[in-house]
């Protein structure tokens, strides 16, 4: 069986090689992908995939899909394993389609779950920029809590409650 996290209405998975391949090139296949997927992250995302070394399924970057259609509505990942502190830093976006209807939020509480129960995750962070409330309300439902702010970004956290 391969690696996935379910909840109530998603399915996460780690992209294979040939999706990744057609994110990156942002070809779209005839069907199972919403309108809005990929984003140019979600390229990105798949094209620092490709060039990565594989490690565990739970770090590598995820395909979120709904789970009543099993079309893929956005992404969602921890950038690599935990470093030796056990902190790893995460990131997630949904198609505009998508939007405002829980699924990041449900997606990032389960990807925090697993990471925290089974991945040796202690701390989580994220950073969005100023003028991205809705990422900021992801974050904070999710359980993370700004730590700092710069110029151009605010600054997450969430250390792993549990532990002790």
């Amino acid at each position: 069986m391969t690696f996935s996290i379910e909840t109530d209405r998603l399915r996460l998975r780690p992209y294979t090689p040939e999706e990744a391949e057609r994110v990156a090139a942002g070809d779209r296949p005839e069907s199972g992908w919403t309108p809005g997927f990929p984003r140019e992250d979600d390229r990105a995302v798949a094209r620092m995939f490709l060039a990565a070394p594989r490690t565990e399924p739970l770090f590598e970057p995820q395909l979120i899909e709904l789970l009543g259609t099993g079309a893929v509505i956005g992404g969602i990942g921890f950038f690599g394993p935990p470093d030796a502190q056990g902190a790893v830093g995460l990131g997630y976006g949904v198609a505009p389609e998508a939007e405002g209807q829980g699924y990041a939020t449900e997606a990032l509480l389960a990807l925090l779950r697993r990471g925290f129960a089974e991945g040796g995750v202690r701390r989580a962070l994220a950073d969005t920029t100023h003028d991205n409330a809705a990422s900021q309300r992801v974050l904070e439902k999710a359980g993370l809590r700004r730590t700092s702010s710069d110029d151009s970004l605010h600054y997450y956290a969430l250390e792993n409650s549990l532990e002790g």
